[in-house]
C-alpha cells in the first residue's frame, strides 16, 4: 500500500529539497542545458510549478515539477514546463504524470494559451504534447528542434507563437 501523499503547489520553503533532488537525479551536468539557462532568467520557479512528497516525512520528496510563465517572441501566454524530476525510488508509480496533469490544469486556470517543453514526445504526448514545426518556437541556445513540444491550452494557441522563447517581463 503507497503511504500518503502530499501534492501541492511549490513553496519557497520547497527549493532546497528539490535542488537536492535535482542534484541526485540529473547531476551538474544539467546546468549546460539550454532550457536551463532560460530559467535562470527567472525565480525560483512560479504558482504553477508542483512538489509531491509523503505526509509522514516531509523531507522525504517524491518528485517535484517546474512550470515557468516564458514570452515567445515577445508574446506573454505561454509557460516552460520542466524539468520534472521524480525520485528514482518512486519511479514508474504515476507520480510524475500526476504533476503534469495539474500543472497543465493549473497553467490553463491561469489563463496560459501555449506549454512548451523540451522532451520525448511518447512521454509527454499522452498530455496533448505534440512536436512544433521546426523553427516555429526556438530557444536561445542548442535544443534538438524534434524535442520542442507544445501543448495548446486554447484552441489554436500554437499558431500564435513564433520566435525565441524568453524568461517572462513584467
Amino acid at each position: 500500500m503507497l503511504s500518503p501523499i502530499v501534492n501541492r503547489p511549490v513553496a519557497p520553503d520547497d527549493v532546497p529539497l528539490i535542488s537536492a533532488l535535482h542534484d541526485r537525479v540529473f547531476g551538474p551536468g544539467r546546468f549546460a542545458r539550454t532550457a536551463y539557462r532560460v530559467r535562470e532568467q527567472m525565480g525560483p520557479g512560479s504558482e504553477l510549478s508542483r512538489f509531491c512528497r509523503l505526509v509522514a516525512a516531509p523531507d522525504h520528496l517524491i518528485a517535484a515539477l517546474r512550470m515557468s510563465e516564458i514570452a515567445i517572441g515577445g508574446e506573454a501566454g505561454a509557460a516552460l514546463l520542466g524539468p520534472l524530476v521524480v525520485a528514482p525510488e518512486h519511479a514508474d508509480q504515476g507520480y510524475g504524470r500526476a504533476l503534469v496533469k495539474d500543472a497543465i490544469e493549473a497553467a490553463r486556470a491561469a489563463g496560459v494559451r501555449l506549454v512548451v517543453l523540451v522532451g520525448d514526445e511518447p512521454y509527454y504526448g499522452r498530455f496533448g504534447f505534440k512536436p512544433v514545426p521546426p523553427g516555429t518556437i526556438t530557444f536561445p541556445g542548442p535544443v534538438n528542434p524534434a524535442r520542442i513540444l507544445a501543448a495548446e491550452l486554447a484552441p489554436g494557441a500554437l499558431a500564435e507563437y513564433a520566435g525565441v522563447i524568453s524568461a517572462k517581463r513584467g
